[in-house]
């Protein structure tokens, strides 16, 4: 006997099953993770094996107390768990990576319904929680990637407060080598190229879609250019591109409609250019998909098709007319 589903519209007739979608962002996160633990050593590798753990753990234990179903198996815990390192430093403590995961899997996921009812990105949740609970071990200190030593970890400003700062020294390979990835940074957002041949490998694959990102990034580049800063700079710094790939196009969180997510795209990179260029804080791609993530289903309802009318918006069909 089959069984029938049963709920609201819009309905989506895929062949591909969630822990199958899951599972090729994992793939595609892979060269990321690869190259952090190339640059910053073993302790980037236990890092984001701690966080996967954590978020599968408290996924499980969430939905074992709540008597809900267990769903750890459609790897959306371990796609947060992995997310979640791969924007933070590897000099963070291991230990705020469980407290994190708690807050990801917990409040921004498992207290809203879990995968699918979630408002906000769980990843970028617990990045949040920890940024603003601990922001001195979340921002202070940064591995150099050429000698991964702990003692070599340096405590001078990021690029993007050396840039707001009027500090920063531009070099003839600098951006060949923001380019490749040989940079300090966060774990999984140094390099440029491999964030791009993941973003063409989604794309490709139809498992995120081109417009929230290029919206995100071209938006970016555009003020960028009309501020007069140094675009390929401001492009391959912070966790614009990984945030663009990975994070703007999350089902859950981004609007359905096409138009939706052009909108959303156009307000995170504006949010983001904003904060960057006039905002406290050095970054803004965080905060700029959390703010739009709440916007998303306003967006829904504002660019949804109405059924029963025409293209035009207010227009009722003429029902003595044949729809076509």
């Amino acid at each position: 006997m089959s069984r029938i589903h049963v709920s609201s519209s819009p309905h989506f007739n895929l062949k591909c099953s969630p822990r199958m979608i899951m599972g090729t962002v994992i793939v595609a996160m892979l060269p990321e993770a690869i190259m952090g633990i190339v640059l910053f050593g073993w302790g980037a590798l236990i890092r984001i094996l701690v966080s996967v753990a954590s978020c599968v753990f408290f996924e499980f234990i969430f939905q074992k107390i709540t008597r809900q179903k267990v769903a750890v198996s459609n790897l959306s815990a371990c796609v947060s768990g992995m997310m979640l390192a791969l924007v933070s430093s590897p000099t963070v403590p291991i230990w705020m990576f469980v407290i994190g995961a708690a807050v990801a899997m917990i409040v921004a996921k498992g207290l809203f319904g879990g995968i699918g009812s979630n408002v906000f990105n769980p990843a970028l949740t617990g990045r949040a929680f920890m940024f603003l609970s601990f922001p001195a071990a979340m921002g202070a200190s940064w591995l150099n990637p050429r000698t991964v030593s702990a003692v070599d970890a340096i405590s001078s400003a990021t690029t993007l407060s050396a840039i707001k700062s009027g500090t920063f020294i531009m070099e003839d390979n600098t951006l060949w080598q923001y380019f490749i990835g040989n940079r300090a940074g966060c774990i999984g957002e140094t390099s440029a190229l491999l964030i791009l041949i993941s973003f063409a490998f989604l794309a490709l694959a139809h498992i995120i879609d081109w417009r929230a990102p290029l919206a995100m990034v071209g938006t970016v580049a555009i003020c960028s250019l009309i501020s007069g800063e140094n675009v390929p700079l401001m492009l391959m710094t912070g966790g614009l591109l990984f945030g663009a790939t990975f994070m703007v196009t999350d089902y859950a969180t981004a609007p359905l409609t096409k138009k939706g997510r052009l909108i959303f795209g156009f307000g995170c990179g504006l949010i983001t250019f904003l904060i960057r260029k006039f905002g406290g804080y050095p970054e803004g791609v965080m905060f700029s998909i959390l703010i739009m993530n709440s916007v998303a289903p306003f967006l829904n309802n504002l660019t949804a098709r109405k059924y029963g009318y025409g293209k035009k918006a207010g227009r009722p069909l003429d029902s003595s007319r044949e729809v076509k």
